[in-house]
């Protein structure tokens, strides 16, 4: 009897310790009893009752990443290309995504393709090339309206490759080539450019330094043949003021001395045979003079009798 109530006892425990459930962080679990929904468990200790609720669905709260395959799809101008998108959704109900659509992931990946054929038939080649912002951000908008009803809030999408024809391929490499060699070319003349305005204005800047050179140079001579010029009048000045200093002294002498009229007169021919000097071809003598050379002329006789006597 003790042992059948030991096994009694064991066995209730482990219905008790089995319909005790536990929810880690970031899940919900959806619970149904008798086949209806009746709650979702969040984030911690549950108790369930056996035999009569059971947990539907174990719903992650995390953000999830979807990536599908390429998808073909047709331009506006007629080019079929494939593209590849990511999604990144999370799931906000989990009773919506318990109930709301059968295969969730699956139902995310048609309407991605459907939405990005829609969107990408408007586009020719080029915008689609350019323009993946826009068609990333009118796809989510799109995905977050439909998803709506099933739970599921789509935060991002990416188009993760654009994979164009062969040929389209071959043309667009051609193109980059072109462009890059145009590139190039711009960029090597722009350095030619540069470099001989920089050859051009170093020769300015040169030519501008001469002639300031120059200038400073010209400026300097003119100064130093002002100066030598003044200092050659000041000395010219200064001689002619000596020279009149002594001829005023010479005649202030004269007057001190209160010479003779005879030695004036004798003074006076002197000056004139200096002047002549035996250059002059003809002299006016005055009178005064005249007389006194007769005189100078009748004494210079008599001396040379005197000598011939002796």
């Amino acid at each position: 009897m003790e042992v059948i109530f030991l096994i009694f006892l064991i066995l209730i425990l482990v219905i008790i310790a089995s319909c005790i459930r536990i929810v880690p962080q970031a899940n919900a679990y959806v619970v149904e009893r008798l086949g209806a929904y009746l709650t979702t468990w969040d984030v911690g200790i549950h108790v369930q009752v056996p035999l009569i609720d059971r947990i539907a669905k174990k719903v992650p709260l995390k953000e999830q990443v979807a990536d599908f395959p390429p998808q073909p799809v047709i331009t506006k101008d007629n080019v079929t290309m494939k593209i590849d998108t990511v999604v990144f959704f999370q799931i906000t109900d989990p009773k919506l995504y318990a109930y709301g659509v059968e295969r969730p992931l699956m139902a995310i990946e048609n309407l991605t393709a459907t939405t990005l054929r829609n969107i990408i038939g408007d586009l020719e080649l080029d915008e689609t090339l350019t323009s993946r912002e826009i068609i990333n951000t009118k796809m989510r908008i799109t995905l977050d309206v439909a998803t709506d009803p099933w739970g599921i809030k789509v935060t991002r999408v990416e188009l993760k490759n654009i994979i164009p024809p062969a040929a389209i391929q071959d043309a667009m490499e051609k193109q980059m080539k072109a462009e890059r060699e145009r590139r190039e070319s711009i960029l090597i003349a722009e350095g030619e450019k540069r470099s001989a305005i920089l050859v051009a204005e170093g020769k300015k800047e040169a030519a501008i330094l001469e002639a300031e050179a120059e200038k400073q140079s010209a400026i300097l001579r003119a100064e130093a043949m002002k100066e030598a010029t003044i200092k050659e009048a000041e000395g010219q000045a200064e001689a002619i003021l000596t020279v009149q200093k002594a001829n005023a002294q010479g005649i202030q002498f004269l007057n001190e001395a209160a010479p003779q009229n005879a030695v004036i007169q004798l003074k006076s021919l002197e000056a004139f045979a200096k002047a002549a000097d035996g250059k002059a071809t003809k002299i006016i003598i005055p009178s005064e003079i005249q007389g006194l050379a007769g005189l100078v002329k009748s004494l210079t006789e008599v001396g040379k009798e005197d000598e011939l006597n002796d």
